[in-house]
């Protein structure tokens, strides 16, 4: 496989893990539907935060066991994979729970620990990073920037979202056709991250 062809598909995981609905996600979408859209987006530079500090807690301390368990980077891939299957199925199931937070404001503080805690860390720095992100921090930095410009645009399409929804001006857009339509990306993208563990 191409470098130009892993970097692609990289940027499509990336993509595809961030647009997930997730604990940050519902967070930010409620914010839009409490706040509104402006209000809300003094909480991207939070959630960015939350990413930054988590992948590069998680990457470093897979870099430093590997040396020690060089099959521990397989075995994380295809548990990930397994918990992606497990999380498309969930979500293929359930629905949004933007209302449940409806009530209460969106804090910065419960956003960064929220993203913080999210597993999607574990799977950015274990399955989607090139390992090579975590060798120094000029790479670190690197990669992140490429992460953050992702993020910030979908970051605000979560909080339109959820404003969107507050307006009622859109009947159709229903947050259980979002989920279904991730949990199919979710599953595909699950057994690319099981394949390339087995080979």
């Amino acid at each position: 496989m191409s470098y130009s062809h892993e970097w692609f598909l990289s940027l499509l995981a990336i993509i595809a893990i961030l647009i997930t609905p997730g604990p940050t996600n519902t967070l930010l979408a409620a914010s839009g539907l409490n706040r509104g859209v402006r209000s809300s987006l003094a909480l991207i530079p939070v959630e960015l935060c939350g990413y930054g500090v988590s992948i590069a807690t998680w990457g470093y301390l897979l870099i430093s066991l590997s040396a020690n368990f060089p099959l521990l980077p397989h075995v994380i891939k295809f548990l990930c994979a397994i918990f992606i299957i497990w999380l498309a199925f969930k979500m293929w199931r359930t629905t949004l729970a933007i209302g449940e937070v409806k009530s209460s404001p969106v804090g910065k503080r419960a956003l960064f620990m929220a993203t913080l805690l999210n597993p999607k860390g574990l799977l950015f720095a274990s399955a989607v990073f090139p390992s090579s992100t975590f060798v120094d921090l000029p790479s670190f930095a690197g990669q992140f920037l490429v992460f953050s410009l992702l993020l910030i645009p979908i970051a605000c399409g979560w909080i339109a979202f959820g404003a969107l929804l507050g307006s009622g001006r859109v009947p159709w857009l229903r947050p259980d056709y979002l989920q279904r339509g991730a949990a199919l990306v979710l599953a595909v993208f699950a057994l690319s991250i099981g394949m390339s563990a087995l080979s």
